[in-house]
């Protein structure tokens, strides 16, 4: 039950930074697609698509990790830049912010990917100690309390016996 207690205080926690990455990632999302929008506008489609992309090589995702009860929980974040491997022959500042704007969901999308894998990982470690606690509750303490009734009634009638024997004692003595 304690461990069922600690696990669902740490989904709450989980649940919380979830949903506040997930506002802000919603919130840049939008960004991403109304500077989409704006470079779309500046250079058509077809212009858009052979502008240099950012290349990843120089960036990092760095994962880092705890345990809880025997749950790894991990953090993730990407570190370093995502820079066009070579100078746009047409720079624009629209293309150029929806770059970096879709580079900031990328970075999100981290961050929000390990939380949600933390959420999945703490439910069914959640799930597993609360089948063994209904299964310490459902049979083994049953199992105990017939032991200990039955012990009781021994030791019931060992004290019957043992006053019984008491007696005869008493009795040939006198």
């Amino acid at each position: 039950d304690e461990k069922t207690m600690l696990l669902a205080g740490e989904i709450v926690r989980q649940l919380r930074a979830y949903e506040a990455r997930a506002k802000g990632f919603a919130a840049t999302q939008r960004a991403a697609v109304a500077a989409l929008a704006a470079a779309i506008t500046q250079h058509g489609l077809e212009g858009l698509q052979v502008y240099p992309p950012g290349i990843l090589d120089e960036a990092e995702l760095r994962i880092t990790g705890r345990s809880l009860m025997g749950v790894r929980l991990l953090s993730a974040e990407i570190v370093g830049d995502a820079l066009p491997p070579v100078a746009p022959t047409d720079f624009s500042p629209e293309a150029e912010a929806c770059r970096q704007a879709y580079v900031a969901l990328l970075e999100q999308a981290a961050a929000l990917a390990a939380l949600s894998g933390n959420l999945e990982r703490l439910y069914v470690e959640y799930k597993r100690a609360s089948r063994r606690a209904r299964a310490l509750q459902d049979v083994i303490l049953p199992e105990l309390d017939r032991s200990i009734a039955e012990l009781e009634t021994r030791l019931e009638e060992l004290e019957q016996e043992d006053a019984i024997w008491m007696r005869r004692g008493v009795r040939t003595e006198a």
